[in-house]
């Protein structure tokens, strides 16, 4: 007979993934071993192996897990009656404290996504693109001209400099928390956009 799923089968793969997702963040995908996985959660590497076949199941899992919340997100607050400005600030807002939850799993995705197989990293990095997207559009809300010259991603990355590294340096025990910076950084871009000179050479390639 097979053996069943306990009860709490899910919830014990997901203490996994955050076990995983810091083991990976702190030494990195390749140095990090089932039996190093196994001992931070407690399990034997038997029983871990009932919930993953081998790391990188699990490297897939958090990389995968992390882009498609931060899609649902995009697309919950796309879906929202929101005036440009009120929009892109709650995008940054709501990227912002999903990164204070997931600041393992964003520096997995960003240091250790060139370990997945060709197929797994196309589709976690086609989600990617599709979060960015989402961000470009609501950039080019407030500033059309950045579409017409094809400067709405160039943009969009430059926010996403300010939003991707908060990981590298706040501090969990710091004055300042994500709550804190998430319309810091909302003031900062939005104050800048207006102000944004738009290269020559991309006012000549605008139609």
């Amino acid at each position: 007979m097979a053996r069943g799923r306990a009860p709490n089968y899910d919830a014990q793969r997901e203490a996994i993934l955050q076990h995983a997702a810091a083991l990976f963040a702190r030494s990195g995908y390749p140095a990090t071993s089932m039996n190093q996985v196994a001992e931070a959660c407690g399990l034997s590497k038997a029983t871990l192996y009932h919930y993953y076949r081998d790391k990188y199941a699990m490297l897939v899992e958090i990389a995968e897990g992390h882009v498609t919340r931060l899609q649902a997100l995009v697309d919950e607050v796309g879906a929202q009656t929101l005036g440009p400005e009120a929009r892109l600030r709650t995008l940054i807002g709501r990227i912002v404290a999903e990164y204070a939850d997931a600041q393992n799993a964003h520096r997995v995705l960003t240091d250790d996504v060139r370990f997945l197989e060709a197929a797994d990293r196309e589709r976690i990095l086609a989600v990617e693109r599709a979060v960015v997207a989402g961000f470009a559009r609501a950039v080019v809300a407030l500033r059309p001209a950045l579409g017409q010259a094809a400067l709405a991603k160039p943009v969009t990355m430059l926010l996403f400099g300010m939003i991707n590294w908060l990981f590298t340096w706040v501090r969990p025990d710091g004055a300042l928390d994500h709550d804190s910076l998430a319309p810091m950084v909302a003031d900062l871009f939005l104050g800048g956009l207006p102000a944004l000179a738009l290269p020559a050479t991309a006012l000549e390639a605008s139609p």
